[in-house]
């Protein structure tokens, strides 16, 4: 029973961020709105006992995708200015009913079919989520991490390169 009060306490607290988040006109109660979604979020994943996506959601979009978020907001300064319809929205509500049919539609289904995994409930159990994740990364998909490892490097070369551009050294 605890259970499920926490469930609705968290869906409860990521419906009202995100909706503070889209409502609010200025942006960084916005961002912080946000910020308060994205860590009952992780609340959500620990009840599901996914601790290692719990801590991935907190260090990754609560950290680094939300200072990002301020970063840009702090750097560009945008007007305050109250758009009441815009030339998006239509396409917004259609995605957001769309959206909501997959939801339901997902819901009604009895079953997901796909391909099962070697990792059962008493293999997870006995080694842990987190280890049972890095067993499979680090051997069964080494390939795939180590090109997105190689990925984010030339893409963080790539940032570096172009923030140094258009600065010149100075001469001594």
């Amino acid at each position: 029973m605890s259970d499920q009060i926490l469930f609705f306490y968290f869906f409860s607290m990521i419906l009202a961020g995100a909706l503070v988040a889209i409502a609010s006109p200025s942006m960084i109660y916005s961002a912080l709105a946000l910020l308060i979604a994205f860590i009952h979020t992780a609340g959500i994943y620990i009840l599901l006992n996914a601790e290692f996506i719990a801590a991935v959601q907190i260090i990754v979009y609560a950290g680094a995708i939300l200072v990002l978020y301020l970063f840009v907001l702090m750097l560009f300064n945008p007007k305050q200015e109250k758009v009441y319809w815009h030339k998006q929205y239509p396409v917004g509500i259609i995605l957001g009913l769309s959206l909501v049919a997959l939801l339901l539609f997902a819901i009604n289904r009895p079953h997901v079919q796909g391909q099962q995994g070697d990792f059962t409930e008493s293999t997870q159990s006995a080694t842990g989520n987190t280890q049972a994740i890095g067993q499979a990364l680090f051997s069964d998909y080494i390939f795939p991490f180590e090109i997105s490892s190689l990925i984010l490097l030339v893409a963080m070369l790539g940032a570096i390169i172009l923030a140094g551009r258009g600065t010149k050294p100075e001469k001594s």
